[in-house]
Order: structure tokens, then sequence, then C-alpha cells
């Protein structure tokens, strides 16, 4: 019998004992041995709850116990799961968590620790919830060069992008909307503002490049200036606004970056709404790849979990390697980066030619005293030269 320990017993802590029990003859047949959580470790006392008798509050405890095999890090945040982590797997406990900041900022780390006790860090719940996308990347893709990872890798952003488009809502409506739905948090500024989705693909590019790719590295920008006319503007072109992660590999290096795009409807990520995520994999030999589901909530996030201790379960003093090493990846530049803009001016056509001479106009009847057009693909750099020569850009989207 495998004996587990789960930090934290909130929505993702919880769900995880929910999928063991509901799943508990399959996940047994599939892990080799059955799967027993010995000990679940939170501030508060749950009674009444069938899992009451498990609660403790010291981690002293997990810690020192030779019979817990497996941890399971649920608690969120870089503290105390950061030395909670690192303690057990120095203590020989294999660990899987479903916390995108800590496999953000120590990953290659913890991975490095695992290796060296011949054990495993695992961590498909951080990216995707219950889509499956590290283990591909670590395993399935391996034979290809990853050229493009594009994904849409926020929930909540996608729902209220989703609700404007669908619904021609302004941006604080949508919000307080996805906060009465529980999809947003009270303080939603990690989702909205894309620090959310930028910390999953760095963890997404570190697995491609093999190296250390800082968040805070990333060119961030969030959702919060879009609104209901700029998606009168998209639906004017045939396009959706979608909050997008990307990574590409160019002849300098990796470029990363999170951010608003208008999509065509030929873009594989065009019809992915609501809140649900997909990440669009590009391989040099595989060619174009899709991976669509719930990329949040407690039992697909949970089922993520599971799945990496069945893995564990299978390679009980066997390390599962990952190829992410602590040497740091310059990102390139962004400003090197092309795309077509769209962009809403107050200036009108003549000034506009004047400066992007290769611009198409966009007509919205309804917004007046103001010229929406798009450019030609250029660099950012070159775009930022071209835009200060209008006096008044009151919207600017990159365009793919």
């Amino acid at each position: 019998m495998i004996k587990i320990a789960i930090l934290g017993y909130g929505t993702i802590g919880s769900g995880v004992v929910e999928v063991l029990n509901t799943n508990s003859e399959s996940i047994a047949k599939r892990a080799g041995d059955e799967i027993e959580v010995k000990y679940i470790l939170d501030l508060r006392d749950f009674p009444g709850d069938p899992m009451e008798d498990k609660v403790i509050h010291n981690y002293d405890v997990i810690a020192e116990d030779p019979e817990i095999q497996v941890v399971v890090e649920a608690m969120g945040g870089v503290e105390p799961a950061y030395t909670f982590v690192k303690r057990a797997l120095l203590a020989g406990k294999n660990v899987t968590t479903s916390n995108k900041a800590l496999v953000a900022k120590h990953g290659a780390e913890l991975i490095a620790i695992a290796r060296e006790q011949s054990i495993n860090f695992l961590f498909e719940a951080s990216v995707g919830g219950g889509i499956p996308i590290i283990r591909p990347l670590n395993s399935s893709l391996t034979a290809d060069e990853i050229e493009e990872i594009t994904g849409i890798l926020n929930g909540t952003t996608n729902y209220m992008l989703s609700k404007m488009t669908f619904e021609g809502l302004e941006f604080d409506d949508v919000l307080k909307d996805a906060q009465s739905r529980g999809y947003a948090e009270a303080d939603p500024t990690a989702d909205i503002e894309g620090y959310d989705a930028c910390r999953k693909i760095a963890i997404l590019t570190s697995l491609v490049c093999g190296q250390q790719v800082d968040f805070e590295d990333i060119y961030t920008e969030g959702i919060t200036k879009i609104t209901a006319d700029d998606i009168k503007y998209a639906k004017a072109m045939g396009r959706v606004i979608k909050l997008l992660a990307t990574s590409r590999k160019t002849e300098e290096g990796y470029c990363a970056m999170v951010a608003p795009f208008m999509l065509s409807q030929q873009h594989p990520l065009y019809s992915v709404n609501d809140v649900f995520n997909a990440i669009f994999v590009h391989g040099n030999v595989l060619g174009d790849a899709m991976f669509y589901g719930s990329g949040a909530g407690k039992l697909p996030t949970a089922s993520a979990v599971v799945a990496d201790i069945v893995d564990i379960a299978k390679h009980l003093h066997k390390n599962i390697l990952i190829s992410w090493s602590s040497g740091k990846m310059d990102l390139v530049d962004k400003r090197k980066a092309q795309s077509r803009f769209f962009v809403r001016a107050a200036e009108g056509r003549e000034q506009v030619k004047a400066v992007f001479p290769e611009a198409e106009f966009v007509e919205v009847p309804e917004i007046t005293g103001e010229t929406g057009f798009l450019t030609a693909l250029m660099t950012e750099e070159s775009f930022e030269e071209k835009a200060a020569a209008l006096k008044d850009i009151r919207q600017r989207i990159r365009v793919v």
C-alpha cells in the first residue's frame, strides 16, 4: 500500500480525496498498489468530514513519517509550499503539485533535488488543470523540436471575453458576473492582468528549452483595457479577442508573451469559449497538435494530480527524467517579434495613411470620431516607432 499526505484541504486537496475515493479500484490497478491518504495537513479542523481523523496541523509529522511515500502539495502560493516540498524531497518523499507559482519559481531546483534522490517531483496540474500537457511535452513529443506553444491558459479571462463577445457587455460588467459565479476571485488581479497565464507559459517554455525561463522576463498584458467597442471591431473583421500566452522559437532564441490577440476564424483557438482552455503546439516533425479541455476546477485539476500519483507509484525509487536545468534562458526582446496590429486612433484616414501606408481600414457604423485600421506585418519595435507619430491612439491589439 502506498501512503500519501495531502498539504491543504481546500478545493484541490479535497478534490484529490474525492477522485481517489470515486475511482479507487481502477486507480489501484493502474498504480499497481492501493493508495491510502494517511494525513491531511491544514490549519483548520473539519468536524463531520469523512476525513476529519486524518487532519493534522504539524508538518513535522509528515516529514518525519517513513511510511509517507508521496506528498501532494495543494496549498498554493510560494511559501510555505516551497519549504515543505523541498523538505519532503530531501527526506526521500515524492511530490506532486498543482501550484504554478511554486513550479514557475523553483521548478528547476526541485526537479534537481528529486533526481539526486532517485524520486520524482511532478506537476502536471500546474498548467491547464485537467488538460494533459506536461507529460506529453516530456515524453510523447520528445522526438520533436517544439517551435511554438500558444494557449488560452486562463479560464476566467476566457469566460469574460466570451461573455463580452456574445452579449456585448463591458469589462466591468462581465467581471462582476464572473465573480458572482465563482470564476473570478474577490481580487482578480492574477487572472485579469495575465499573471496566471504568464507563470504557465514560463513553465511550458522552460520544459521545451530545457532551461529556466523566469516569468518576470515575459512581457505580460492583461484584458483590463478591452472594451465593448473593441469587440465590435473584431466582429466586423470576423475575428474574436482572446488572451493568449505564447512562446515561439526563433533563430535568436525563444520569444514569449502574454497579451490579448485578435484571432481569425482559421486559427485553431478561435472557437475555444467559456471557461475552457486549449493549448496549441507546433513541432517541426509533428506539425500541429491541440490539447483542449477543462483548464481549472476542482475535479479536473485533481484528476491530473492523481495521474501524477499513479505515475509516481509506477516509478518508485526511479526518477522520471525532466529536462529543465537551473541555467537561465534569456528571452528574445519582444520588440523583435512580428505581428499585425489593430489600432483605434483619433486621427483621420489621411493622417493614418501617412504613417501606415498599407493600413486596411475597418468600419463599425455606430462608432464615430475615430479611425480603426489594421497594419501590415511588422516588428513590435517598428510599430512603436510609427505609432509615436499619431497623437491619440486609443487601442492597440495584436492580430494573428
